[in-house]
């Protein structure tokens, strides 16, 4: 009887359940949206119990709609929003508070204090991150500035915190297991990815006890089983777990240094495998680890893109200029050129390489004859120069060239958009045949896992290319469009020096 490989992949709007058969090819996906929270500006969160309750809906309907029973599951792959943190009662699935979203920029003034004592280069050597809100470990340290109760549970060691992945891997595991990934762990700001252990420097600085943290073990390998009685009767292998972004550079099949993937969303994550080779930057990307593998790390690059797809979102939902996202690429197309309007989608701040999380949003350019059109075609472009942004200073701080990129993401369905990005970046641009390349990831960690698959050549060997594109037109036309782009970002980053 044939086996399949289920993959969940939680994310920031909705939860995906997809099945992959042996093949690499799937049988099904289900996305589940779920209601996001802002009980103040700048603020954002979740409810674990509807992540969960998603994931089991989104899991049973991919089995149903593939037309197989849970017991036909080989394995289960997990990938997430990463830096998203959730708190519950240790020894119970009782959540202490709502999630703590990536997104969510309450503990910006703990950032900025920290900066002022000079913690920054200590946290960057250990973790290769910067302090900013996005990552877990300020969130952590705000609740525990923020609420006594919490605070007083946590140093009294009644308190587990788990990124999405630890959420979901205890809850599936009936409370058994309370663990992470490599990857996962490297997105805290309290995980030293050199010596591949929880920093007790890092957490003294922070406050945070250790009691509260999860083991950490590679990407790829069987963190336990699924509890019967909270899934479908079944107990299935837990094998694969990454974060969304590693997970996608996993499915991309981007196993070489150098190799490079766009993953195009709510925002836009650049990440370069560099190999066994931490990459430190000095001008604002990330060094992360991608996984876990058969006893090695694998390490990258990171440009972590806050706000792209979501732009287009806000032009929907907020100015109401659009009544569908998927129609961005075509009206911008419509438009020879945004008529010299550029628009930084600093909606919550800037990610890299400015880690800003005062910046704000800022059109610039706009005259009498500026239309709706230019004003859409200038969101998109945006995602294309933001991604350049990070591409220039990536091959810079590596030394290692990049000669394509594989674009992913609901985003990248827009031709113009990678075509854009070709031409402004001189590289050549590859989709996926299969585009929902998170989800694959996660199912081929998984399947490596527990020996579904037998090594990385046999993944490589299923990737295929959907659409190719190639730089086009006058470069001397591209760099004064890029000119004028930095010119703008200027413009949002003296907001928030009060200029």
């Amino acid at each position: 009887m044939d086996k399949y490989i289920l993959a969940i992949d939680q994310g920031t709007t909705g939860t995906t359940a997809m099945v992959f058969g042996g093949n690499g090819t799937s049988l099904s996906r289900i996305n589940i949206e779920f209601k996001q929270y802002y009980p103040k500006p700048g603020w954002v969160e979740h409810d674990p119990e509807e992540i969960w309750r998603t994931v089991l809906e989104s899991a049973e309907g991919a089995m149903a709609s593939a037309g197989i029973t849970p017991d036909r599951l080989a394995a289960i792959g997990i990938t997430n929003q990463r830096e998203t943190s959730v708190f519950w009662k240790k020894g119970t699935t009782a959540p202490l508070a709502r999630a703590i979203v990536w997104q969510c920029r309450r503990s910006s003034e703990i950032c900025t204090l920290m900066k002022e004592e000079g913690l920054e280069e200590c946290f960057r050597k250990s973790t290769g991150l910067v302090l900013d809100p996005y990552f877990s470990g300020t969130k952590i340290k705000w609740m525990l500035d923020n609420d006594p109760v919490f605070s007083r549970l946590a140093h009294k060691g009644e308190v587990s915190f788990g990124t999405i992945d630890s959420w979901l891997l205890y809850r599936l595991t009936g409370g058994k297991v309370h663990a992470t990934d490599f990857s996962n762990a490297s997105r805290t700001l309290m995980y030293n990815i050199n010596t591949l252990s929880w920093d007790d420097e890092l957490l003294s600085n922070l406050g945070v006890p250790r009691s509260m943290l999860p083991d950490v073990f590679p990407s790829s390998g069987v963190f336990g089983y699924t509890d019967p009685g909270e899934f479908f009767g079944v107990s299935v292998p837990i094998s694969g777990i990454a974060g969304d972004q590693q997970a996608a550079l996993f499915g991309q099949a981007c196993y070489r240094p150098g190799m490079t993937k766009s993953t195009n969303g709510t925002g836009s994550f650049v990440l370069m495998n560099t190999g066994d080779r931490a990459v430190y930057s000095d001008s604002g990307m990330l060094t992360t680890i991608a996984w876990g593998f058969e006893d090695r790390i694998t390490y990258a690059l990171e440009g972590s893109i806050f706000i792209t797809g979501a732009a287009i979102q806000w032009l929907r939902d907020e100015l109401r200029i659009i009544n569908n996202a998927s129609e961005a690429g075509t009206i911008a197309q419509s438009v020879e050129s945004t008529g010299g309007v550029y628009f930084v989608p600093a909606l919550t701040g800037l990610g890299a390489p400015y880690w800003d999380p005062y910046a704000r949003g800022t059109i610039v350019g706009i005259t009498r004859g500026t239309s709706r059109d230019h004003l859409i075609r200038a969101a998109v472009e945006a995602i294309a120069y933001q991604t350049r942004d990070v591409l220039d200073i990536m091959r810079s701080d590596s030394g290692i060239d990049i000669s394509e990129i594989r674009a992913d993401g609901g985003v990248s369905v827009m031709d113009f958009l990678l075509q854009f990005l070709s031409d402004l970046t001189g590289l050549e641009l590859r989709r996926p045949a299969i585009a929902e390349t998170t989800a694959m990831g996660a199912a081929f960690l998984a399947g490596l896992g527990i020996g579904f698959w037998d090594n990385l050549e046999e993944i490589e060997s299923m990737w295929r290319c959907e659409s190719h594109f190639t730089p086009v037109g006058s470069g001397a036309e591209m760099e004064l469009k890029y000119a004028g782009w930095k010119k703008a970002v200027e413009r949002a980053l003296r907001w928030s020096n009060g200029v």
